[in-house]
C-alpha cells in the first residue's frame, strides 16, 4: 500500500464539457510540480508507486486521460491535441503552474503534445516508454488491435498485453502488480479503448521534437518491444539537450517495473527545472 494518500478523485471540465478526473499527491502548493500521464488502458493510479517516492518533494497531479478511469468517455475519434488540452483544463482549474510533465507510453505521446501545445505550462519533460511515431503501418496495426477488442473483448488482449508490459522475471516475482494492471485494463470501456488506439495509430509527433526547449529525460526498457530503444533514440536525437537512459532487461511499463529509476529521473528533472519553477 502507498503512503502517499492521494486526494480525490476530483474533476475538471474539458473544453467540450467532458469531465476529466485527476488525483493529487504530495506537497500541496509546492512550487516543485509534477504532472503525470498514464499509459493506454491504465489510469492515474498507475503512477501511485512513483508518486509515493516523490510525495515529500513536489506537488503531484496524475490525470485520468479522456476515455480512461473515472474520466468521461465520449464517442471518438480522439486526438492527442485534444488529450493535451484536457490536461491543460485540469491545470487551469486547480491553478497548477509550470510543471515537470511526464508520461508513459500513450501518456508520453500526450506529454510531448502538451509540451508543444502548452510550452508555458511545461518546465521539463519526461518521456518514458514513448515514441513520437509508431511507424508507417501504425494506423492499420492499431486499427487491428481496436477491432480485436470490439470483436472479442478486452480479455482477449490480456496475454498479449501482459507479456509486453513486464519482463518474465518481474511478472513471476510481482503477481500482485500484474493482477492490478490486468484488473485496470479489463475495466476499460471497449469503444473508448478503440478510439484511443485510433489516436495512437494516427499520432505523429516527429515535427514537434525540434521545438522542445525544456530539460527532457527519455527512459526506455532494453527489452521494450512496444516502443523499442530505436524509437527512444529518435526522440533523443530530435530533442536538443535531452538525456537517454536504457534500463537493462526492462520491458514497457517502466514506472511499475523500475519505479525507483523513474522516480530518480523525475527528481533529476525537478532539479534541472528548479530555476524555471521558482522564477514565476
Amino acid at each position: 500500500m502507498s503512503n502517499t494518500h492521494p486526494a480525490g478523485p476530483a474533476f475538471a471540465a474539458a473544453g467540450d464539457g467532458t469531465r476529466i478526473a485527476y488525483r493529487r499527491f504530495g506537497r500541496r502548493g509546492s512550487r516543485q510540480r509534477i504532472l503525470l500521464l498514464h499509459s493506454l488502458a491504465m489510469d492515474g493510479l498507475f503512477w501511485e508507486p512513483v508518486a509515493d517516492r516523490l510525495a515529500g518533494e513536489a506537488d503531484i497531479v496524475a490525470v485520468d486521460c479522456r476515455g480512461h478511469g473515472l474520466s468521461g468517455k465520449p464517442a471518438g475519434p480522439y486526438h492527442a491535441a485534444q488529450f493535451a488540452d484536457d490536461v491543460r483544463a485540469v491545470c487551469t482549474a486547480i491553478g497548477f503552474g509550470p510543471a515537470v510533465v511526464a508520461g508513459a507510453s500513450m501518456g508520453g505521446c500526450v506529454a510531448l503534445q502538451f509540451a508543444a501545445s502548452h510550452p508555458g505550462s511545461t518546465c521539463a519533460l519526461g518521456l518514458f516508454d514513448t515514441t513520437a511515431w509508431y511507424g508507417p503501418t501504425a494506423p492499420a496495426d492499431w486499427r487491428q488491435r481496436a477491432d480485436k477488442a470490439r470483436d472479442e473483448g478486452l480479455r482477449a488482449l490480456v496475454g498479449f498485453q501482459s507479456t509486453r508490459w513486464f519482463s518474465d522475471a518481474f511478472r513471476e516475482a510481482h503477481p500482485d502488480v500484474l493482477a492490478r494492471a490486468v484488473d485496470t485494463f479489463l475495466r476499460n470501456d471497449v469503444e473508448a479503448f478503440a478510439s484511443t488506439c485510433g489516436m495512437l495509430g494516427d499520432f505523429d509527433g516527429r515535427a514537434l521534437l525540434a521545438d522542445i526547449a525544456v530539460p527532457t529525460a527519455i527512459l526506455v526498457g532494453e527489452d521494450d518491444y512496444a516502443t523499442p530503444v530505436a524509437m527512444a533514440q529518435v526522440l533523443h536525437g530530435g530533442i536538443a539537450g535531452s538525456t537517454l537512459d536504457v534500463l537493462p532487461g526492462a520491458r514497457h511499463l517502466t514506472p511499475l517495473e523500475h519505479t525507483d529509476a523513474v522516480a530518480d529521473a523525475l527528481r533529476g528533472l525537478l532539479a534541472r527545472s528548479r530555476t524555471t519553477q521558482t522564477q514565476e
